[in-house]
């Protein structure tokens, strides 16, 4: 399916009390709804991704994958304030003809969520079976279970947290700080502050790995080397990949987004907020994640009503959730067929 876009004229208030003058959401849909309409897999995806599932999560997503679309209507819409076709930055603000850049408003995960239940309403979806995502995506799938307890059936959530830890901020705060050493950050200009960027994405890369990781896949043979080390060429060209497909803007406000995300603002606590969730739920780590250590979501599973819990040996860190899918799909569909896991899992997933 082609990328579909909804346009909402409708003034968008955001948790800030700001607001956008309409909204425009990006998303892709896989699949057709049921006449039971009890087949929907609604996806979140993370930081940088978009809405093609299907590209960016193969493995799990696909023609012959766990979720597929002869079996399930897939929707996956592009957050708010991302480079893909959502409302963000570099859309035009209708009262000046020119692209928002730095005037656009700050926005939370709740703003994200809003949006999605937006586009939801609008696709006639009721009920959605299966709520999933990690890292970022699955904030925003949390954060929506809360808001709407009785809309989904299962919800699954991988290397993610209840609330972004100070260490996940300190890893945002620095990015922004690269970009914004960036002076052409701040002429508004669409392919402003990209070196920042690049400087941003290297950072990234070290809390998305970890030691082990670069040890095996970055190590060096030569031993006569002094210069142009394959971690080197590794980092500048994953931060180039991202400037090619991205901007500073969107990155800049998504991470600011992802550091508010806490389901206890305006409730009483973490635990009241996640004891609010009624879906059955799958939480899912990844064991060698430095950014959100598996004890966030040992949290999770603690505190949400009647979760289950799966660990995730991995090599990859971080990356784990969206590299070891033939380990998370054998999971995942234990899970789905209700073969509850009640403790850890450890399996060993492969590249």
């Amino acid at each position: 399916m082609s990328l579909q876009k909804f346009t909402s004229t409708d003034r968008f208030t955001l948790e800030s009390g700001k607001h956008l003058p309409g909204l425009n959401i990006a998303y892709h849909t896989f699949g057709h709804l049921n006449s039971e309409k009890n087949n929907v897999v609604w996806v979140c995806h993370a930081l940088t991704a978009n809405s093609d599932v299907l590209d960016w999560w193969p493995g799990l997503f696909g023609e012959k994958a766990l979720f597929n679309p002869q079996e399930h209507f897939i929707v996956c819409a592009n957050i708010l304030g991302s480079a893909y076709g959502t409302t963000n930055p570099l859309s035009i603000h209708p009262k000046n003809e020119e692209p928002y850049f730095l005037t656009f408003p700050e926005f939370t995960i709740r703003d994200v969520v809003k949006a999605h239940q937006l586009l939801a309403k609008h696709l006639e979806i009721e009920q959605i079976e299966t709520l999933i995502g990690g890292s970022l995506g699955g904030q925003q799938a949390l954060e929506w279970a809360i808001a709407e307890p009785e809309k989904m059936n299962r919800l699954i959530v991988l290397a993610s947290n209840a609330k972004h830890s100070p260490w996940g901020i300190a890893f945002n705060e620095s990015q922004r700080l690269a970009i914004a050493a960036d002076p052409t950050f701040y002429k508004s200009v669409p392919n402003g502050g990209n070196i920042g960027l690049k400087a941003a994405r290297s950072l990234a890369l070290l809390s998305y790995r970890s030691y082990q990781t670069y040890a095996v896949t970055q190590a060096d043979d030569d031993l006569q080397k002094r210069d142009s080390f394959n971690a080197s060429s590794y980092q500048n060209y994953q931060g180039q990949k991202l400037v090619n497909r991205f901007n500073a803007y969107s990155y800049w406000y998504l991470t600011k987004a992802m550091d508010s995300h806490n389901v206890a603002r305006n409730r009483l606590s973490l635990e009241s907020a996640l004891g609010r969730i009624k879906a059955k739920t799958l939480i899912i780590a990844i064991a060698s994640d430095i950014l959100f250590p598996p004890d966030e979501q040992r949290f999770l599973y603690r505190n949400i009503p009647g979760a289950a819990f799966a660990e995730v040996e991995s090599l990859f860190g971080h990356d784990g959730f969206l590299i070891e899918t033939e380990a998370l799909s054998k999971i995942i569909h234990s899970f789905l067929k209700q073969q509850v896991i009640v403790k850890p899992v450890l399996l060993s997933g492969t590249a």
